[in-house]
This record gives structure tokens, C-alpha cells and sequence, in this order.
């Protein structure tokens, strides 16, 4: 009846809209969006605090290691027949090395974060090198008088007042490089390449001093070469430039940011990469060698243990001439580098610029790279430079005409 009534009081034409009922959720979209994100978090929190994982989700890859066994026992497989893997962080370099008996493997573990490496020797349960690299061997014609042992392997020393300084020095007529001008010519960067450093080897003269990085595979061995065939070598030992590490000389570089303790703990590593060096010079290094405090106690050292110290003269800002002075360590600096343009013409001008500084002070030293344009050129320019009344003598002796002179 009241639905009656209601039909018969409404306006013509018009019908009544029944009000429908919604649906009302307990929270806006708002609201939603933060629950839904705090859950979330509170997953992901609770995975961090709870989840055993020191790799912190580093990728990670499975390195097999092949353990040595008694002999006739099998080696234990999974289920696919691999042996058990190790799980080590991607960035794991296996540098695995067998012996003779094939009972010891090594792999070199790096870390992500600081580059620090870690050798494992897996098979006979003894420790590898704590850098990374196996203790370089002995070479020949050493005085093994003059070396001692190292955490890295066997670096300078001095015995009985005997130097390496004088020991491994090249051969020189002393006596003709006191009355007429010397020059003496470094090649640089030398270790590396194989290849280009036979070349300086082989096809410079032995007057010519040759410089080796202490990085490649087996830098030592070239060395040796180089002493046979009768060049006087240096160390260069890599330091900071000032746009490190944008521009990085290579592992275990002294830094002006690190205390002593750990430059020279670096310089020992350097010293130990090979034997028979008269002196160690820089190799890049420009922030470093312009910097007294961290150069005075790798002076100090140099000095210590009976060497020489070069500058390459690379740096204009460079303390070393000061600081070799005061500690009457043996030292000569870079005059010209002879293949800062490395074209025919621009090698020639600098060879000839260093013949005029020997000629009016007596000695001068030229610096260069083991470019085949190099080479090539002060190949040609040594045959005639006797006839220039100028005399290519190694790199100590121009030191010690350098020490007489001054």
C-alpha cells in the first residue's frame, strides 16, 4: 500500500531511483599503497638480518678444487659426476698450477671491493704467496752476499761495504769519461712486453742502461738476458701521479695518502720482482717524488740498501735531487726524453739537444721508451757520437761524474 501511495504522490513522468548501497573499504588507495610498501620492507629487512650470506649478494660462481688423494682413492663426485665445488666471489681469478705430481693446484681469490688478493693452494695443505705471485727465482751472476730474505722473496742489502750500486754497475772506462763530455741513455718501461723489450736488449749497445717495470709474467728472466748481454738495469718502482687512480702505474703503487709502514712494505714487494739492479728509479709518480714527507723514507731505503736513485724527469716539481743529496745516495736526473714525440725527425732534434747540455756540462742524460722508431734512432745516433767528441757511457758512471762535478 505505501508503494501505492507513493506511485500515485509522484510527479508525472519521474521515477523514483532506488539508492544503492556501496561498498566501502576500511582504508583509501593512499593508505593501501603504504601497508603494501611496508610490507615490503619489513620482507626485505628481515631477509638482511636473518639470511646467512657474507657475500651480501655478491654474484658468485663455483669454482671446482681438486683435492689430492691417496693414491687409488676416487675423487668424491655429485650426483652429475663433478667434483665438489667451492663457492668463491665472481670476481675469483683460478690461476690453478700443478706440480710435477699433479698433487697441488692454486687459485688466486680477488677481492671485489679493494682489489686485496688471496692465494689458496688446495692438495698439500701449504700456503701460497700472500701477494699472489710465486717467489721470483734466483738469477745468474747474482752475489747472493748482497740479498736477503723478504716476506716477498729476496731484495737488496749490504755486505761488508759492498753495493749493489758497485757490484751490478756496466763496465765503463772511467778513467776517458772523467776527461771528455758523457751521455747516458735509459730506456724505460722494459718487463712488460717481451717482444719490444728483446729488442732493446739485443739491438742497443751495452752502454745503454735498460729499466725494467717489475710487472709481466716473467720479468726477471728478461732482466737476466739484459745482463748478459752486458746493459746495467734498474728497478722502477711505480709511485702516484696526480691524477691517480684515473691513471694507474699498477699494483702495489706507493701512494702520498699511506704511512710509511706500507710504502715500504710496497717497496719491498718491488725490490723482490727481480735481482742484479744497480739502482731503482721512478716509474711515473709525479705527486708522489714532489712529495718530501713519503719520499724521504724511500730514500732513506734506496740508501739503506745500497742503490742508486734515478729521476726521469718527469716530474718538475721533484724533491729526489734534494733528498739524494743529503743522504749522499748516488743520482742523476732525466735531461731530455728523447721520443716525447716519437716520429724520426722530433727523436733526432732531441738527441742532438742532448749532445749541447753534455758539451757544456759535462754529462747529460736522455730518457726514452722501447718504441721501434726509438730504437731505431739511437741506434743510428750512438755509431757517430764518439766522432761528435761526446762518450756513451751507462747510467752509474754518469752519476759519479754527476757526484764529481758537483
Amino acid at each position: 500500500m505505501a508503494d501505492t501511495a507513493d506511485d500515485l504522490s509522484a510527479p508525472l513522468g519521474q521515477k523514483t531511483l532506488r539508492r544503492k548501497r556501496r561498498f566501502r573499504l576500511p582504508f583509501t588507495g593512499l593508505q593501501a599503497l603504504t601497508v603494501a610498501l611496508g610490507l615490503f620492507l619489513a620482507t626485505f629487512a628481515g631477509f638482511a638480518l636473518f639470511n646467512d650470506n657474507p657475500l651480501g649478494g655478491e654474484p658468485i660462481a663455483r669454482v671446482a678444487l681438486r683435492q689430492a688423494k691417496p693414491a687409488g682413492e676416487p675423487a668424491p663426485q655429485s650426483a652429475h659426476g663433478d667434483t665438489h665445488g667451492t663457492t668463491v666471489p665472481k670476481e675469483a681469478k683460478d690461476t690453478s698450477k700443478e706440480t710435477a705430481s699433479g698433487e697441488q693446484r692454486t687459485v688466486t681469490i680477488i677481492d671485489g671491493s679493494s682489489g686485496a688478493r688471496q692465494s689458496v693452494v688446495v692438495g698439500n695443505g701449504e700456503p701460497a704467496a700472500s701477494d699472489g705471485s710465486a717467489e721470483p727465482a734466483m738469477m745468474a751472476g747474482i752475489n747472493e752476499r748482497l740479498l736477503e730474505k723478504s716476506r716477498y722473496g729476496m731484495i737488496p742489502t749490504v755486505a761488508d761495504g759492498l753495493k749493489s750500486f758497485t757490484a751490478y754497475a756496466a763496465d765503463a772506462d772511467r778513467a776517458k769519461a772523467a776527461k771528455m763530455p758523457v751521455v747516458a741513455i735509459v730506456i724505460g718501461g722494459l718487463g712488460v712486453g717481451a717482444a719490444k723489450t728483446t729488442d732493446a736488449i739485443m739491438k742497443l749497445p751495452g752502454a745503454v742502461t735498460l729499466a725494467f717495470t717489475p710487472y709481466g709474467s716473467d720479468p726477471g728472466k728478461l732482466a737476466e738476458r739484459a745482463r748478459a748481454q752486458r746493459h746495467e738495469i734498474f728497478l722502477q718502482v711505480p709511485m702516484e701521479p696526480y691524477d691517480y687512480p684515473d691513471n694507474d702505474p699498477g699494483p702495489q703503487t706507493l701512494l702520498s695518502t699511506l704511512g710509511p709502514e706500507q710504502n715500504l712494505d710496497r717497496l719491498y714487494w718491488h725490490l723482490s720482482r727481480l735481482q742484479g739492479y744497480a739502482g731503482i728509479a721512478n716509474f711515473m709518480g709525479a705527486r708522489f717524488i714532489a712529495t718530501d714527507t713519503v719520499m724521504q723514507p724511500i730514500m732513506r731505503e734506496a740508501t739503506k740498501r745500497g742503490l742508486s736513485f734515478f729521476d726521469d724527469g718527469s716530474a718538475p716539481r721533484s724533491v729526489a735531487a734534494q733528498l739524494a743529496a743529503s743522504q749522499s745516495t748516488p743520482f742523476a736526473k732525466g735531461d731530455v726524453t728523447i721520443d716525447a714525440v716519437p716520429t724520426p725527425l722530433e727523436i733526432d732534434h732531441a738527441l742532438a739537444k742532448l749532445e749541447g747540455i753534455a758539451k757544456d756540462r759535462g754529462f747529460a742524460v736522455g730518457t726514452a721508451s722501447a718504441l721501434p722508431v726509438s730504437i731505431e734512432r739511437i741506434g743510428i745516433w750512438v755509431k757517430s757520437l764518439e766522432s761528435h767528441g761526446i762518450m756513451l757511457v751507462p747510467l752509474t758512471t754518469a752519476m759519479l761524474k754527476s757526484k764529481s762535478s758537483s
